[in-house]
Formats: structure tokens, C-alpha cells, sequence
């Protein structure tokens, strides 16, 4: 897939193209099933297929008091468009001097000039340029004018489709219905709607040493990006992406893990953090690497212990958990479930 930042990186006379336009915030189900049906557009009309999103999120630029916090953070975004299929993703960097221009000037100039559009397919609420005074039918009439079709997608899926089982609310596919649901760490419940485990990403940075000197050392996450769920305890996955870039069948690449989050109320502590213990594995020497952690279950919420005895027997409890839940095959590792129809939100 071709990441382009910056239309100079277009190469010229680029197209014919199938182009949608949004956020694509953590690529959830609707998103997978809205760019699934640009692939295939464009693979029936001999097109290129592409996905125009943004950085940062508009609202952090205009309302940024009210932004949402992100599923994800860029690396993943990219990562997740890619799997789906597409061609290019051009990644817009979001300003106010960008938001000025008017809905005739960004179609021209980003989807006709820039990226040779034959076919654009938006949502029927899409809004775009100056004010957001582009409407569904402000496209229509421009692509009579540049000489495109436009497509507007149905709302054609709900959560409830695939969900219900795993006690997610009946409704439309959302960005925001996701993060309502992390930030009450229901991880389980979010992978229903993301299609895959809740994923954030980090560089491993020196703590306080305090498990290994329980008998649990953990990797200690700094610089995260990708929403941070509700303090507890999880299990999940760590895996190593550069390890992988380099040995794909490495058996070291995707670890089981116990993962904490939270200030460590037993030591008193005031930061929050985010750390990973690694299920019956001390010999790792993961500092300074960059490493993804993948949600699976919520163990428990973060509690204080009276003491260091109390805490431990909980860890190894948590450690058992980990493992059956991991062992189990409930939180497979493997590759991310198939999606079903939905409408792409944010």
C-alpha cells in the first residue's frame, strides 16, 4: 500500500480512482466493511483503490476541549488500512489553513486533480470543506461538474449482527460506542465491534523494578499511542514488531501476558502506567523496544493490598487466568475475525 502524506508524493496522471473520505479511527468493523467494498469497486472497474483520512482529528483542531482520545494511534491506523485491501492511503495533515477551503476546492483539488477520482463513495451524513457546508448532495453536484460518480453507502449493519452474544448494545458501528466500552474495560466487548483485540502500542522504558522483585518483571510502557482502557487487569498479547519485520516465524514474536494498568495503589503510587508481565518469562531484555499490547479479557480492577503477601498470591491467581483464558483459544492470537456489513463511522 502506497502512505502518501502530501499530494507532491502523488505520482502524476495517477488514477483512475475509487476514494472515500473519513477518520477511519481504530478501522473497526464498519470501516473494514465500507473499504472491503472500495477494493472492490475498484478491482471491478480496473481502478486504484484509496482511502483519504486525516491527522490530526479535526475536532482536536477545531473543538480540541472535546476531541475524543483515539483508538489508535497512526502506525496502527496505517497497519489496519492496509490489511483491508487498499491501494494508497493519502493522510492529510489537518489544519486550519486546510480547513478553509471550500467543497469545491478540496474536491478538485484532493480527489480530481490530485488522486484521478472516478467513483467517490461517502456516508449519506458525509460533510466536508468550509464549515462543513459540503453535503451529500454538494458531491453529487460536483461530480457531474469534475466528472465523477458518487456513491452514498446505506446504514446496512448493526452491532447486534454479530454482537449480541457478547453483551454489546444494539446499534449502529461507532468509534465512540468502542471507547465507551474501554473506558469501562470491557476489552472483550470491543473486539466484537473492532473485529480484532483492542491494540495500543508503546517503547518498553525503565520502572521501579518492583516486579521483578516480586518474581513478576514487566515491560513498562512510555510514549503510548492507542486508547488506554479502564485501570485493571487484563489478559492479553505482547507482541514484538520488530522481531516479527525481522524472523516472521519466531516463536518470540507474540507473547502471552498479564497487563496492568493503573498507579500501583499498594505502593502508593500517583503516575499511572501501562506493563506487561510476560507469562512465565524472565529472561527477556525488552527495553527500548517498540512493542504493541493486544487487550483479550478483563481479569480484574485495579485493587490496594494490605500488604506484599496479598498482593502476590493475587498476581499469580491473575497469572493462572491469564494462561487459561490465553490457552483456551477465546484469545487467539491469530488473524483478526472476519467482518460482517456496517456502516463506517468516524
Amino acid at each position: 500500500m502506497h502512505l502518501w502524506t502530501d499530494l507532491d508524493q502523488v505520482p502524476p496522471g495517477f488514477g483512475p480512482s475509487v476514494v472515500t473520505i473519513g477518520n477511519f479511527d481504530g478501522v473497526h468493523r464498519g470501516h473494514a466493511e465500507v473499504l472491503g467494498r472500495i477494493v472492490s469497486l475498484a478491482r471491478e472497474s480496473g481502478s486504484e483503490a484509496v482511502a483519504v483520512t486525516f491527522h490530526p482529528h479535526p475536532a482536536t483542531v477545531h473543538r480540541p476541549e472535546q476531541a475524543p482520545e483515539l483508538l489508535t494511534g497512526i502506525a496502527d491506523r496505517m497497519e489496519l488500512l492496509e490489511a483491508t485491501g487498499l491501494d494508497a492511503v493519502l493522510l492529510v495533515e489537518y489544519t486550519l489553513d486546510f480547513a478553509q477551503q471550500t467543497p469545491e476546492e478540496f474536491v478538485r483539488t484532493y480527489l480530481v486533480e490530485g488522486l484521478g477520482a472516478r467513483t467517490v463513495v461517502v456516508g449519506h451524513d458525509v460533510r466536508f470543506g468550509r464549515d462543513n457546508a459540503g453535503n451529500l448532495a454538494t458531491m453529487i453536484e460536483l461530480g457531474r461538474t469534475h466528472g465523477f460518480e458518487v456513491r452514498a453507502i446505506d446504514d446496512v449493519g448493526t452491532v447486534a449482527s454479530v454482537a449480541v452474544d457478547a453483551g454489546v448494545p444494539s446499534g449502529r458501528w461507532s468509534s465512540t460506542e468502542i471507547r465507551g466500552l474501554l473506558t469501562d474495560g470491557k476489552v472483550r466487548e470491543a473486539a466484537a465491534l473492532l473485529g480484532r483485540h483492542h491494540r495500543l502500542r508503546g517503547v518498553v522504558v525503565h520502572g521501579d523494578a518492583r516486579g521483578r522483585e516480586l518474581g513478576f518483571p514487566t515491560a513498562n510502557l512510555g510514549a503510548i499511542t492507542g486508547m488506554v482502557p479502564a485501570d485493571g487487569v487484563y489478559a492479553g498479547w505482547l507482541r514484538r514488531p520488530q522481531l516479527l519485520a525481522a524472523a516472521p516465524g519466531n516463536c518470540d514474536g507474540v507473547l502471552p501476558a498479564a497487563i496492568s494498568i493503573g498507579t500501583n495503589p499498594t505502593f502508593d503510587g500517583v503516575e499511572r502506567r501501562v506493563e506487561a508481565y510476560v507469562l512465565d518469562r524472565t529472561d527477556l531484555d525488552l527495553y527500548d523496544e517498540e512493542v504493541v499490547l493486544e487487550f483479550v479479557e478483563h481479569l480484574r480492577p485495579t485493587l490496594r493490598f494490605d500488604g506484599i503477601e496479598a498482593l502476590v498470591e493475587t498476581m499469580h491467581d491473575d497469572v493462572a487466568r491469564a494462561r487459561a483464558i490465553l490457552a483456551s483459544g477465546a484469545g487467539s492470537a491469530g488473524p483478526d475475525p472476519d467482518v460482517s456489513p456496517a456502516e463506517a463511522e468516524e
